[in-house]
């Protein structure tokens, strides 16, 4: 079990001074860079011109959440005693109860800032602050790296196969679980309970659905992304077939609040639907190009000097700039980041159509 350390129960000066002298540059770079970073690419900023950086669209207003406090996150209650945790770009959940904190996720870009949060919380509501549970929704180090926060003492909850890969990371900020479970566990806590479940592999080998059946929320990591089209090649997943299933598992369970892991607010079930078809969109684009692009030109110019690979580069670049273009202007109002990953997105989804599937497009079984 982890006790709030005192540095973390009062906002960090430090933390603060670093952040507000970088008010003018905006709050999301303060946010994740923190002072020590900003400090240095402050210092080099005549280096990078901005010039030289892309532009692009306008993000929607909806696609934003709440204001960021001095420190560089917001914590807001889900309901009752269910409460989640931002910097903007990640997301925690954590459950308060008489005998402590269950925790779900410690994503290292909001670091000390989740044990604040929970502090301010519990200061609130005056409750134990300690941390008893630290549940991992899959390994990956972007979203449980600041495990090692919370000592040796919490126990720390996941499935087999995030205990075995965390094991071969060897990572010390990534102690792996002590608690496992291979397809259901049902974690018990006064009143409350967090039913996890693994319905297998999708972003990632291990990653699981975390539900809170009295809250009526669910968590589930770099899945779904309310309001902003998935992270670049569909969240790099390592199975796209089963990371577009996890969507319909997902909507099989009955929340009403949904934890998505990543950006600056939390879903409804519009958000989840409107992703669906979005991916729906992007899977008729890509397969419609498929028949559609005539790969000739790309053999005709690079054939002859032998370059295969440029061969395939050319007509896989062209068929994704295809399949993107019409989604991406269907959704450039809807979804932040539209014109940013689509093209990352359909590149995937051809990839996977194409090995996966079997979809093989000009690339058939030859006559």
């Amino acid at each position: 079990m982890t006790d709030i350390p005192e540095t973390a129960k009062h906002p960090s000066r430090r933390g603060f001074l670093g952040r507000a002298a970088l008010i003018a540059a905006g709050p999301t770079a303060a946010a994740i860079l923190g002072p020590t970073l900003i400090t240095t690419g402050a210092a080099k900023a005549e280096a990078a011109s901005v010039d030289d950086l892309p532009s692009f669209a306008p993000v929607p207003p909806s696609s934003f959440g709440p204001p960021l406090n001095a420190d560089g996150y917001y914590v807001g209650q889900i309901r009752d005693n269910l409460y989640w945790v931002t910097d903007g770009f990640y997301q925690s959940m954590f459950v308060t109860g008489t005998r402590g904190v269950v925790v779900v996720d410690a994503p290292p870009t909001i670091g000390h800032n989740l044990l604040r949060a929970i502090n301010q919380i519990t200061a609130r509501t005056d409750t134990p602050s300690t941390v008893t549970h630290l549940v991992y929704s899959h390994f990956h180090a972007d979203h449980i790296g600041a495990s090692s926060i919370f000592g040796g003492d919490v126990v720390r909850v996941g499935h087999v196969q995030t205990q075995r890969l965390l094991r071969e990371a060897g990572d010390p900020n990534r102690p792996p679980p002590t608690m496992t479970f291979k397809e259901h566990h049902v974690l018990e806590f006064g009143d409350d309970r967090l039913e996890l479940a693994f319905h297998g592999p999708n972003h990632s080998p291990d990653n699981i659905f975390i539900y809170a059946p009295r809250h009526r929320a669910l968590m589930v990591v770099d899945v779904f992304f309310p309001g902003w089209v998935p992270f670049k090649s569909l969240a790099v997943s390592q199975d796209i077939p089963a990371w577009v299933r996890a969507h319909d598992i997902a909507m099989d369970y009955g929340w009403t609040t949904l934890v998505s892991g990543h950006l600056g607010r939390l879903g409804v079930r519009a958000d989840a639907e409107l992703q669906r078809r979005y991916i729906g969109d992007l899977d008729a684009s890509v397969k419609q190009t498929m028949t559609s692009l005539d790969p000739t030109p790309f053999f005709q110019q690079y054939g002859p000097s032998g370059n295969a690979w440029a061969i395939f580069k050319t007509y896989l670049d062209a068929a994704a700039q295809q399949a993107a273009a019409p989604v991406t202007e269907k959704y450039l109002h809807k979804l932040g980041g539209a014109d940013v990953f689509t093209v990352d997105n359909a590149a995937a989804l051809f990839e996977s159509l194409r090995i996966d599937a079997g979809t093989l497009g000009p690339f058939g079984i030859r006559p």
